[in-house]
């Protein structure tokens, strides 16, 4: 498996130039988001260190947000052409996971290193092997350990500084949902929940002011909590609430983090309803309210109903709409997001199952 190296702090970027050194890079294919790459401030620094170490380089961003298994393949292309010695991925999640999935679709070996420079503190795709692409509206979903886990990654809050507010808050939530999946994920060790734990603390303490009055301290802690937050997952995996936000966010074009949000009071509410006979972790039902009542205590509230209420009040705190219908989702649109909200790879991962009627109740009460 991949031993990754990080670097965390205001700065960090500079250490771009010792990992270009360590490794003898000579030839760097940059896969970079279409504006981040410009508005964070990066462009400027990575340019300056990749030209002063003499280091040829070739600029790949033409893909979407959500990105297309077409667009990877054309980048894919565009790699073996140029016979790189290695990647950089500077931006969101999407950047990261294109430049994983170039890795995985030519079975490129670990000495070819990726190096993952997050312009984003949310998606936490720097410190996790998993990469999300799509075939038109449909998610997919790979990751290799051995390849794809980044081999480098610089955590530099700086380039988050010129983040707009509804990207801040969007992955930020994206950061809280993946650390409260993965604290009742049926796979959670006690590793992955410790990650948890830390990153949900750091964005209760720091999303707000960081998405609406924003300082140095408050950026970084959130930047540390995207990136617990990926560690717990990459153990633990996520589970409903990821799977039923990829279609909301491909058919309704709500934002990843965002979609990923809308679900998260209320499936922590249904979590705590799990009985012997929905429940799918093998530790049991009462090890399963004993972890929702732990998230409880985590949230600084008394019960679940009061949980639900603290994480709606908090995406409204930070300008994020919870009501679908005001997002453009109609009740009339529930059942694309029944029918394509079961991904079974992570609905199974949910410590109650989830049935459609079920998940059917949970979308009418965010009406």
């Amino acid at each position: 498996m991949i031993s990754q190296e990080e670097y965390f702090g205001l700065g960090s970027l500079n250490k771009l130039e010792t990992i270009l050194k360590k490794e003898n890079l000579k030839k760097v294919f940059l896969v970079t988001g279409k504006n981040s790459f410009i508005l964070s401030g990066a462009r400027k620094k990575i340019e300056n260190i990749l030209d002063k170490n003499n280091i040829d380089y070739e600029r790949f961003s033409n893909f979407s947000p959500n990105p297309q298994l077409s667009e990877i393949k054309k980048a894919t292309k565009i790699f073996n052409k140029g016979k790189y010695d290695s990647i950089i991925a500077v931006g969101g999640g999407s950047a990261i996971d294109v430049a994983k999935a170039i890795k995985i679709y030519k079975k490129i070996s670990h000495k070819k290193p990726l190096i993952a420079i997050p312009t984003t503190a949310g998606s936490g795709s720097e410190a996790t092997s998993f990469i999300v692409y799509y075939t038109g509206k449909e998610k997919q979903s790979k990751g290799n350990l051995d390849i794809t886990l980044p081999n480098y990654s610089i955590c530099d809050p700086e380039l988050t500084f010129s983040l707009p507010k509804k990207i801040a808050a969007s992955t930020g939530i994206d950061a809280l949902g993946q650390a409260i999946e993965s604290y009742w994920s049926i796979n959670s060790i006690e590793k992955s929940k410790q990650f948890a734990q830390k990153s949900i603390k750091l964005l209760l303490n720091n999303l707000e002011q960081a998405v609406n009055n924003p300082t140095n301290e408050s950026k970084e802690n959130v930047m540390k909590a995207a990136n617990l937050a990926g560690k717990a997952i990459n153990i633990s995996k996520t589970t409903a609430c990821h799977s039923i936000s990829y279609p909301i966010t491909s058919y309704f074009n709500i934002p990843h983090g965002h979609a990923v949000g809308l679900t998260l009071g209320q499936m922590l509410e249904y979590n705590f309803g799990v009985t012997p006979e929905d429940c799918l972790d093998k530790r049991g039902e009462k090890y399963v309210q004993n972890i929702i009542n732990n998230l409880v205590n985590l949230l600084g509230v008394k019960n679940v109903s009061q949980a639900r209420e603290k994480i709606k009040n908090l995406m409204s705190n930070i300008g994020l709409e919870t009501n679908l219908s005001n997002l453009g989702v109609h009740v009339k649109d529930l059942e694309i997001l029944v029918e394509k909200g079961f991904s079974p790879e992570r609905v199974k991962n949910n410590p109650r199952l989830l049935t459609k009627d079920s998940l059917r109740k949970i979308l009418n009460n965010l009406y």
